[in-house]
């Protein structure tokens, strides 16, 4: 008997007339606001315009819908494509099934047009978002809980979840909450990327690195204690090895960049103020004030000098006219 556990909704949709309400959609529309909330208060903090991350959010979100979908298709094709399934549910995203490599692979390319657009770098850009986007995976993932899809290996501890579907194979039980263990971990890398953003400095593209790295480290883990199937390669799940790939990747990009761009973009948005902008900026005012006081203060100082010796040089003509008479 289980004493306690993590129930599962009853239906993942609410209909609202006509009008279905999904909650994975809602999952992932939440995250996304998150995302543009928290990306916009670092970028305008780094000395950005407000508003231009949500500017570029409308290149990046589309291609990053598009990306994770086709990266779940590809790798999970027998779903929509072999005997017995109907190839247009591949379509259906709000059903479930995002990749988050393919999301974040074609999200990047849509992010370096918006930046190209805008003459901004893309590593400061991603460096700004990159805990919103860990925050953003963190609120998506409890779409997979309204779906009762992604848990993990049977067990009874008390935070299990309650699985109550018995469609496309599930059978009804408790079971790891593996979208709980990710949504947990993602806050913790937001957290981590924040708090290392600030004691570091990260800059060219760091923080989007570590995010990604911490991000890999975990969800291989995780993706051990998943179910569902999925294709292997040497015996171990292809998500597995993915995480790993991404993750040394990100670790040598991290090393790298550290030794050939030390440091912290100075501008990261041409003609923009604020942030450090501001800072530099009145620094700059202050000092050359204190350099014209000072040079003010040498030519008084010259001044009286000029003036003393004028005096020196009238007393000693009159002295020797005195003594001449």
């Amino acid at each position: 008997m289980e004493l306690a556990y993590i129930p599962s909704p009853s239906r993942g949709v609410i209909h609202l007339g006509p009008i279905p309400l999904r909650g994975y959609a809602f999952c992932i529309i939440i995250g996304v606001f998150v995302a543009v909330w928290l990306g916009n208060k670092r970028w305008i903090a780094r000395g950005g315009r407000a508003g231009t991350v949500a500017d570029i959010a409308v290149w990046a979100v589309p291609f990053g819908l598009v990306g994770g979908r086709l990266y779940h298709v590809i790798t999970d094709y027998e779903l929509y494509f072999s005997e017995g399934r109907d190839w247009v549910d591949a379509f259906k995203i709000w059903e479930g099934g995002l990749g988050i490599w393919g999301a974040i692979a074609l999200g990047a390319l849509g992010a370096w047009i918006g930046c190209r657009r805008r003459g901004i770098p893309m590593p400061a850009y991603a460096d700004a978002v990159a805990p919103g986007i860990a925050l953003a995976q963190a609120i998506g993932r409890w779409g997979n809980w309204f779906n009762q899809e992604l848990y993990g290996r049977p067990t009874d501890v008390p935070w299990a979840l309650e699985i109550t579907s018995s469609t496309d194979g599930r059978l009804p039980g408790t079971y790891h909450p593996t979208f709980l263990y990710e949504s947990l971990w993602c806050i913790g890398v937001a957290l981590l990327v924040i708090w290392a953003d600030r004691r570091f400095k990260l800059g060219h593209g760091r923080a989007f690195a570590l995010y990604v790295a911490a991000y890999c480290s975990g969800r291989a883990w995780i993706e051990y204690m998943r179910v569902d199937d999925a294709h292997h390669i040497l015996g171990v799940r292809l998500n597995v090895w993915t995480a790993l790939i991404v993750f040394l990747l990100a670790v040598t990009y991290l090393v790298v960049s550290a030794k050939k761009r030390p440091g912290r973009e100075e501008v990261v948005e041409p003609g923009a103020s604020g942030g450090n902008a501001d800072g530099e900026a009145e620094a700059s005012g202050a000092d050359q004030a204190a350099e014209g006081a000072d040079q003010a203060a040498d030519g008084e100082t010259e001044a009286e000098a000029e003036v003393k010796d004028d005096v020196k040089n009238d007393v000693k003509d009159e002295a020797g006219s005195t003594k001449k008479n």
